[in-house]
């Protein structure tokens, strides 16, 4: 709709969270949310200081998150830590190196390409920069010798894309802001038929003022 804030609360005071102790999720849910909770964001055990400058910048312009959000999703330290695992997709394009071998040649190039162009680190640059040379990355229009014969639009499409954007929503703070309720084990869902709702999903805002109150009672 026009004149819609598309970053708007469309379930206030819903925390997927409030669930933790409920029937909602078994014991196995539990220990994995609580270890995505604890992630520090300021932890980087595979990439180097430089790397990881350029991986936070990355990853703020791919989703960008509200700076005063409560919870933010430790977008760079779990790509790290994907990265530093060692385990890859099970699958890969002959064209990219393995998944942190892919990483760190792109982020070197990628800084590579940065201070070339405008005499900067990628991190230090204003969003705008780092739109234009990410784009650039997404049309494969970038040349510096340090991508070697792996292609930016390659590494981009299979990599940034997948990686940066499948790790924000695996983590809780993702799932309050779509409603998500997360796995469903044990309860799982009772009311399945059309405009029905079960009391433990999140309630969406329509502008009734009805969503906030029914969301801050899950989990209770």
């Amino acid at each position: 709709m026009p004149g819609t804030d598309p970053r708007r609360d469309r379930f206030p005071g819903y925390d997927v969270t409030a669930k933790r102790d409920t029937p909602s999720w078994n014991a196995k849910t539990r220990a994995v949310v609580d270890e995505r909770l604890a992630i520090d964001p300021e932890a980087h055990r595979f990439f180097d200081t430089t790397e990881w400058r350029t991986l936070r910048a990355l990853c703020d312009r791919i989703v960008p998150q509200p700076a005063d959000r409560p919870g933010r999703v430790s977008l760079a330290a779990m790509v790290d830590a994907k990265a530093g695992s060692g385990k890859g997709d099970g699958y890969r394009n002959v064209k990219l190196p393995p998944l942190g071998a892919a990483w760190r040649r792109a982020l070197a190039a990628l800084e590579a390409e940065a201070n070339a162009r405008h005499g900067h680190p990628f991190s230090a640059l204003p969003a705008t920069a780092q739109d234009e040379l990410i784009e650039a990355m997404r049309r494969g229009d970038l040349h510096d010798l340090a991508w070697g014969d792996m292609p930016p639009d390659l590494f981009f499409q299979d990599r940034v894309v997948p990686d940066v954007v499948k790790s924000y929503y695996a983590h809780p703070t993702a799932w309050s802001e779509i409603g998500f309720g997360g796995p469903a084990s044990p309860r799982g869902y009772v009311r399945l038929g059309p405009d029905r709702q079960d009391p433990w999903e999140a309630h969406e805002d329509h502008g009734d003022g009805h969503a906030r109150p029914a969301n801050e009672r899950i989990g209770r």
